[in-house]
């Protein structure tokens, strides 16, 4: 009889712990599909940084060849002056 309550109780309290992970696992697959989204936002919002980081130094690039340009040309109209 002592054998038989042992096995009824322990089977009892593994019951009673394993149900609390069913109640949890049931519950994530909601936050996964809200952290799917989550993650796609973030991708995109990467992807859109980075396009303007890229944009930004093209951005750049161009004003500092444009200065150099400039101090070329106005190099140049120096020499052209001083010639004559």
């Amino acid at each position: 009889m002592k054998k038989w309550m042992t096995l009824f109780f322990a089977s009892l309290i593994a019951l009673a712990l394993s149900l609390p992970a069913w109640s949890q696992s049931t519950t994530a697959g909601k936050n996964q599909t809200s952290t799917a989204a989550t993650k796609g936002e973030k991708e995109a919002k990467k992807e859109e940084d980075k396009k303007k980081k890229a944009d930004k130094k093209a951005a750049a690039k161009k004003a500092k060849d444009d200065a150099a340009k400039k101090a070329k040309d106005d190099k140049d109209a120096k020499k052209d002056t001083s010639k004559k």
